[in-house]
């Protein structure tokens, strides 16, 4: 027996709307130092009223140890569920990849790029999850949310 061609409301193409984003397609990215919420680009979602959820991870993120100058190393997770913008992948390498010669604790690192990311984006949810390399034996995991979690016994994450 034949197969039935799919029907033309149910094949539509994909499209994607790229309209004010200048890193895509660019060229050679510019090298920057300074973390910036000027480096996030963002694209309209392609679906505002469906919630879903997007996840960036990246095992290749460096910065440096603000005592010792020493390179620390992390995987960084980003997982959020956007509202009317997306983050453009590019443009958060090129975010991320600024962060390679600061010297600063990871607790600030994470908490910096949640507040970022929360600016540009006004998501549903976000959380950004850096797991840093062991140094001396102890490694360090760092989460931050938006919004702040509520756990299983109505608190929240703050000291009470």
């Amino acid at each position: 027996m034949p197969k039935k061609a799919p029907s033309p409301s149910i094949s539509k193409p994909l499209t994607s709307n790229t309209k004010g984003l200048t890193l895509l397609g660019a060229g050679s990215l510019p090298q920057v130092d300074v973390p910036s919420t000027a480096l996030l680009e963002t694209f309209v979602s392609p679906a505002p009223k469906r919630r879903f959820e997007i996840c960036f991870r990246t095992s290749e993120f460096t910065s440096m140890c603000p005592i010792t100058g020493q390179p620390d190393y992390a995987t960084i997770t980003i997982r959020y569920v956007p509202k009317e913008r997306c983050v453009e992948s590019k443009a958060l390498k090129l975010y991320l990849g600024s962060f390679r010669n600061q010297g600063v604790f990871a607790e600030s690192i994470v908490n910096r790029m949640l507040d970022d990311l929360v600016e540009v984006l006004s998501p549903r949810s976000i959380t950004v999850t850096g797991d840093f390399t062991p140094r001396g034996g102890i490694g360090l995991c760092v989460e931050a949310s938006y919004p702040e979690k509520i756990h299983k016994d109505g608190s929240d994450k703050k000291n009470k």
